[in-house]
C-alpha cells in the first residue's frame, strides 16, 4: 500500500507533494520520492527512510516545478535504498507505482535484449522502459494504452514524460488510484486522502482505467482505451480516510481494497527477486514439532485454513482452537510448540488471554495483527504482520484474506526451513502467492453476477454451505458472514458430512451455496451435489472455468477465476463476501454496523 501523489499545478508542487506523502504515511513505507518538469525537462529527489530524510535532500536541492508525482514504497523488488526508491526513470518517462507486476522478470528479459539498461532491482523500472518504447512510435494515450496491456498484476500507476509539461497520467488494476478536480489544477492519488489538502471534489477510477490530467481536465478511458465518464462527488477532507468511495458500504469498499491489501501484506514475508519466502522476525520455523494456533470467529477459520498449509506442506502438525475454549481445557502442550494468536486488532479478549496461558507454559508465542503496536503484537515474542490498513466495516473482509495471506506465506517459509519442499518448488509457490491481489481482483468483478442472486436467496430461512479440504474452512466463513449481516441462519459444513446428518435438512427451501473450484477432490463434490439436487435443494455453484463444465444441471453458476488449487482458499473469499454483502442490502439491514456486534472484542 505504497502512496502515490500527481499534481498538474499553477504554483509549486514541491511542498505540497510533501505535504501529501506526510498524510499517506500511515500505509506504511520505507523510502520517498518526488519528480517533477523543470524547464521541458524532469527531474527527481529521492531517499532512503522517512520523509523528513527527502525533505534534507530538498533543503540542499530544491525542486522548482508546478507539475509532478510523488512516492511512498514499502519495498518488494529489491531492498530499501535510493537506487530502488520511486520515481523511476527510463528515456522521457518519470514512472511512480503501487503493486506488483507479476511479469516483469519476462519483460526485463525482453527489454534487456533490445538494450534497455535498468538502474535498480524494482519491477517498477519495466513499466518506465515499456512506456518509454511505446512513446517512440505512440502518442502519450495510444502508449500508456499499449503498456498496459503487456502488464499482468496489480497496479496504480503515476506517469510523467519529458516534453509534455502540463500532463501527468495514471492507471489502476486491482489498486486503487482516485482523481482530484480542483480550480486551474488537477490531481491524481492513491486515496481520498492524498489529495484532500487541495481539493475536496473527487472521481474515483474504476478496474482497469487509465486517465491523462491537465491543468483543466481529466480524460478517463476504460480498459478498452475508450473514453469514459465518472462521477466527481464532493468528499469531507476531515473524513478522507475512511472515505466510502463510489462504494454504498465500507464493506463493499473493504472486498474491493483486497487486491491491495494482500499485496502490501505479502510483501513483508516474500522476496519476489529471489522467491525467498521468510518469517518476519528471524524465528526458526524448523525448531518447532508442532504449531497451535487461537483466534476467534473469522480469524479461527483463517487459522484453519492454514492448518491444511502447515501440515500439507511443512509436515508440520497444526491444531487450531477457538481461544474462548482453548485455556480453559487444560491442553497439553510440548515446549516445541510455536503459538500463533490470530486477531485484526491484537486486542480480541479471549485470544489475548489464550496467548498469555501459551506464555506462561513457557511456549514461544507469535501473533499475526493488523494493528502492530497492539497489546498482542508487543506481548507475542514474534510478530507476523498483515498490513490490510483500517477495517470500519464490522464483518470482517480485508482483514481475514490479509491473515490467510500471511499464513500461507508462513506455511511456505515453514515447508522451505524443514526441508520439505526445495528452492524450486519454493519459489514456484512465491510466484503463485504474488498472483493473489491479480486474481482477487478478477473475483471480485462477480459482482454483477452475485447481485442477482441476493433478490431470490434473501427470501431463505436456512443456507447452508459446503467445501472441501481448505475450502471446508471457506465455507465455515461464508456461514458466518451470511449470518453476521443478513442474520439468515447459515451454517458451513464439509462436504463429505453432507450425509452424516445435515441432509436431513435438504428441501426445496433450503439453498446449498457450494465452493468448489476444479482441484482433485472436485469430482466427489459433484457426487454431493447430487444428493442435493435429488432432494430438489437449490444449488449454487462456485467454481472456476473447468468446474462449470460439470455443474449439475440445476445449479446457478458463479464461474471464478482459474488458479492453482493451492490459492483457492484465497482467491475464493470475495465470492462468498459479496454473496452475504448483497443479500443484506436486499434485505434493507445495516450492513456496516450489524445488530448486536462490534468490531474488537475487548470483553471476555
Amino acid at each position: 500500500m505504497c502512496g502515490i501523489i500527481g499534481i498538474v499545478g499553477e504554483s509549486p508542487v514541491q511542498d505540497r507533494l510533501i505535504e501529501s506523502l506526510k498524510r499517506l504515511e500511515y500505509r506504511g513505507y520505507d523510502s520517498a520520492g518526488i519528480a517533477g518538469c523543470v524547464d521541458g525537462q524532469v527531474e527527481r529527489r529521492r531517499a532512503k527512510g522517512k520523509i523528513r530524510a527527502l525533505e534534507e535532500v530538498l533543503a540542499s536541492e530544491p525542486l522548482n516545478a508546478k507539475v509532478g508525482i510523488g512516492h511512498t514504497r514499502w519495498a518488494t523488488h529489491g531492498a530499501p535504498s535510493e537506487t530502488n526508491a520511486h520515481p523511476h526513470k527510463a528515456g522521457r518517462v518519470t514512472l511512480v507505482h503501487n503493486g506488483i507486476i507479476e511479469n516483469y522478470a519476462e519483460l526485463r528479459d525482453s527489454l534487456t535484449r533490445r538494450g534497455r539498461t535498468f538502474e535498480s532491482e524494482t519491477d517498477t523500472e519495466v513499466i518506465a522502459h515499456l512506456l518509454d518504447c511505446e512513446l517512440e512510435k505512440k502518442p502519450p494515450i495510444e502508449a500508456m494504452k499499449a503498456t498496459l496491456d503487456q502488464l499482468t498484476g496489480a497496479y496504480a500507476i503515476g506517469v510523467l514524460i519529458e516534453g509534455e509539461d502540463a500532463l501527468v497520467m495514471g492507471a489502476r488494476r486491482g489498486s486503487p488510484l482516485v482523481v482530484g478536480y480542483g480550480d486551474g489544477e488537477m490531481f491524481i492519488g492513491s486515496d481520498a486522502l492524498a489529495v484532500g489538502p487541495f481539493t475536496n471534489r473527487i472521481a474515483y477510477l474504476d478496474e482497469g482505467d487509465f486517465v491523462a490530467i491537465d491543468h483543466k481536465t481529466a480524460r478517463i478511458f476504460d480498459e478498452t482505451g475508450q473514453p469514459v465518464q465518472r462521477p466527481v462527488r464532493t468528499v469531507a477532507a476531515s473524513a478522507a480516510l475512511v472515505e466510502k468511495g463510489n462504494y454504498r458500504h465500507f464493506m463493499e469498499k473493504e472486498i474491493h481494497d483486497q487486491p491491495d491489501a494482500c499485496q502490501h501484506t505479502l510483501s513483508a514475508y516474500i522476496d519476489p527477486t529471489t522467491g525467498k519466502v521468510q518469517a518476519p522476525g528471524g524465528v526458526d520455523l524448523a525448531a518447532f514439532d508442532r504449531i497451535q494456533i487461537v483466534a476467534c470467529g473469522t480469524a479461527s477459520y483463517a487459522g484453519s485454513i492454514a492448518r491444511y498449509l502447515f501440515e500439507r506442506l511443512a509436515g508440520l502438525p497444526c491444531d487450531v482452537e477457538v481461544a474462548s475454549e482453548f485455556r480453559y481445557r487444560q491442553p497439553a502442550v510440548s515446549p516445541k510448540t510455536l503459538a500463533i494468536a490470530v486477531s485484526q486488532s491484537g486486542e480480541t479478549a479471549d485470544t489475548l488471554a489464550a496467548l498469555r496461558w501459551c506464555k506462561q507454559q513457557g511456549l514461544t508465542t507469535a501473533a499475526v495483527v493488523n494493528v502492530h503496536e497492539s497489546t498482542m503484537a508487543r506481548e507475542a515474542d514474534v510478530l507476523f504482520p498483515t498490513h490490510a490498513g483500517p477495517e470500519i466495516g464490522v464483518a470482517s473482509t480485508k482483514a481475514f484474506t490479509s491473515q490467510v495471506a500471511a499464513l500461507m506465506a508462513l506455511a511456505v517459509a515453514a515447508a522451505a526451513a524443514r526441508g520439505r519442499i526445495d528452492a524450486m518448488e519454493e519459489k514456484r509457490l512465491s510466484k503463485l502467492l504474488l498472483e493473489a491481489p491479480r486474481l482477487l481482483a478478477d473475483a471480485a468483478q462477480l459482482e454483477d453476477e452475485i447481485r442477482a442472486l441476493a433478490p431470490e436467496l434473501a427470501k431463505a430461512r436456512d443456507v447452508l454451505y459446503l467445501g472441501r479440504g481448505a475450502l471446508f474452512p471457506l465455507a465455515l466463513e461464508g456461514a458466518l458472514k451470511l449470518k453476521e449481516i443478513s442474520y439468515i441462519h447459515a451454517e458451513g459444513y464439509a462436504a463429505g458430512e453432507l450425509k452424516h446428518g445435515p441432509i436431513a435438512l435438504i428441501d426445496e427451501a433450503t439453498p446449498v451455496i457450494v465452493i468448489a473450484p476444479s482441484d482433485p477432490l472436485f469430482e466427489k463434490t459433484v457426487s454431493n451435489m447430487s444428493e442435493v439436487a435429488a432432494r430438489g435443494g437449490p444449488i449454487i455453484l462456485i467454481t472456476d472455468t473447468e468446474g462449470a463444465k460439470n455443474a449439475p444441471a440445476n445449479a446457478r453458476v458463479i464461474v471464478g477465476p482459474t488458479c492453482d488449487p493451492f490459492l483457492h482458499p484465497l482467491v475464493y473469499a470475495p465470492p462468498i463476501q459479496l454473496l452475504a454483502y448483497y443479500v443484506a442490502v436486499q434485505k434493507g439491514a445495516d450492513v456496516d454496523q450489524p445488530r448486536n456486534l462490534a468490531k474488537s472484542v475487548t470483553v471476555e
